[in-house]
């Protein structure tokens, strides 16, 4: 790994990781942590050799070329960026990459390591699946603890999940070998509509990491781009009476399971969330 230092100093940093492949439905946690760099001050911290990590045949180089026609091979890799916001009170080491081809232990244990040298007490890793929900619908959210005593500790859910894993999960279990909190959220994705980019989910993750943090981070132009992708999946939908008929009977599947919700913990954050964007209220 190459690592430089950053030109400001972290305070009590937070580790915030999503990684393109099996973890990324649609591309939305890798466009949610896009849109971090985007929103927080960042500069490159580390990145890895991607020889000891990568599988060249199924994670091909990309030729770029530049407005003077010169040539540039982008190799693909994982990135960690310092960021801040000067007003939170945590900076962030953010992990942007490709889930690796190999050596999936030793790539796990590079990123904390640094998360170490910095003295990182959580890593809160993002992750998207296909599922079935409607597009019209919000984007529903899961967030849970790597372990039961994690979970009891934050107030979340303990991951109950069995079956393969990515490198999201093997980040997570190491990371609670390492006593670091690890909380993993997770965006479902609507499986009839999973050709990237998901804006919709991108900004349900990154609501959902203002509500656990209890922060405020800037949208830019996110929410706009998340109803420009309703009203194109819309537009596709009443194309295709099928697909139409079938996001109706999702929507009574959705609306009847989360009836309860709409009157309690849904309205509560979003009155959260407006009162942090909004302090003078």
């Amino acid at each position: 790994m190459f690592i430089q230092e950053p030109a400001f100093q972290l305070r009590n940093p937070i580790m915030i990781a999503a990684f393109e492949g099996w973890n990324d439905a649609g591309e939305s946690a890798s466009g949610a942590i896009a849109h971090l760099l985007t929103a927080w001050t960042h500069q490159e911290l580390a990145r890895f050799n991607p020889e000891d990590y990568y599988d060249f045949q199924v994670n091909r180089p990309q030729i770029k070329v530049d407005e003077r026609i010169v040539r540039e091979i982008v190799w693909p890799n994982t990135i960690i960026y310092a960021a801040t916001s000067p007003s939170l009170e945590n900076d962030f080491l953010i992990v942007k990459g490709i889930e690796p081809s190999m050596r999936w232990p030793s790539f796990a244990n590079q990123i904390l390591d640094l998360a170490d040298d910095y003295e990182v007490s959580m890593l809160i890793t993002m992750g998207a699946l296909l599922a079935d929900s409607p597009h019209t619908r919000p984007i529903t959210v899961t967030g849970s603890g790597a372990h039961p005593d994690i979970a009891a500790k934050l107030g979340i859910e303990v991951s109950r999940y069995e079956g393969p894993t990515g490198i999201v999960g093997i980040l997570q279990d190491a990371a609670y070998k390492r006593s670091i909190d690890a909380v993993s959220l997770w965006a479902a994705v609507p499986h009839y509509v999973s050709t990237p980019p998901s804006p919709k989910a991108s900004l349900a993750l990154i609501n959902a990491l203002e509500d656990f943090l209890e922060i405020s981070i800037p949208l830019g132009n996110l929410p706009r781009r998340a109803d420009e992708w309703e009203i194109a999946v819309n537009q596709m939908a009443e194309e295709d009476l099928e697909v139409a008929e079938y996001v109706k009977q999702l929507e009574s599947s959705k609306d009847a399971a989360e009836l309860p919700d709409v009157t309690g913990d849904s309205i509560a954050k979003e009155v959260e969330r407006f009162l942090r964007r909004n302090p003078e209220f």
